[in-house]
């Protein structure tokens, strides 16, 4: 009879996100989630990969600060529209002019990884850029979407696990689960290197 794998160190998601809560559970390794405390605000001139991978660090030091012992999940998506940086909309007003914005065009959804801990050193980064198509979409659309799916948390008002692929022509992307939040593939490279234990 064999037992589940366990991690050498406990494992902190260094995120309140629904979403990447119920993606790290498919690895089905015990972890926590814990709330990071960092300002979202994008610095002056600072472009969508640089702002995603920045704050992606940022929570996993913050977390890993309180929590030293332990691995430390921080991951970060910004929605990037030809260099201009679009986060979660919060209202309904914003998600309606994200959807106009990115109608008719190739939106790079970057989604950024930082696994830490602070006993043993390890830190590393990671990116996984997905380069989504958008249809031409008209007014009725984007409400009827908006309305059924709420998804003023998601980054671009884009939730592609939901009715928002009907919002799409097309995805490409070499991380199956980045587009929803959490990169998957990178995550399970990353935490093997941080000595956590997944098969």
């Amino acid at each position: 009879m064999t037992s589940s794998p366990q991690p050498s160190r406990s494992l902190i998601l260094g995120s309140t996100s629904r979403y990447r809560h119920e993606l790290l559970s498919r690895l089905r390794v015990p972890f926590n989630a814990v709330a990071p405390e960092v300002d979202e605000t994008p610095k002056p001139g600072e472009n969508p990969a640089d702002l995603a991978l920045r704050l992606a660090l940022a929570k996993a030091r913050d977390v890993a600060r309180r929590f030293p012992q332990a691995v430390v999940i921080g991951s970060d998506q910004v929605a990037d529209l030809h260099g201009v940086p679009l986060g979660k909309p919060g209202t309904h007003e914003r998600a309606v002019e994200q959807l106009r914005r990115m109608s008719g065009k190739t939106v790079v959804f970057q989604t950024a990884l930082a696994v830490t801990c602070l006993e043993t050193g390890f830190e590393e980064c990671d990116i996984a850029p997905v380069r989504v198509v958008f249809r031409t979409l008209d007014e009725a659309e984007i409400e009827h979407y908006l309305r059924a799916e709420q998804p003023y948390d998601c980054a671009g008002s884009a939730k592609s696990e939901g009715l928002g692929i009907a919002l799409l022509e097309r995805i490409d992307n070499d991380d199956p689960t980045a587009l929803v939040g959490l990169p998957l593939i990178r995550t399970c490279r990353l935490l093997r290197a941080a000595g956590v234990g997944l098969l």
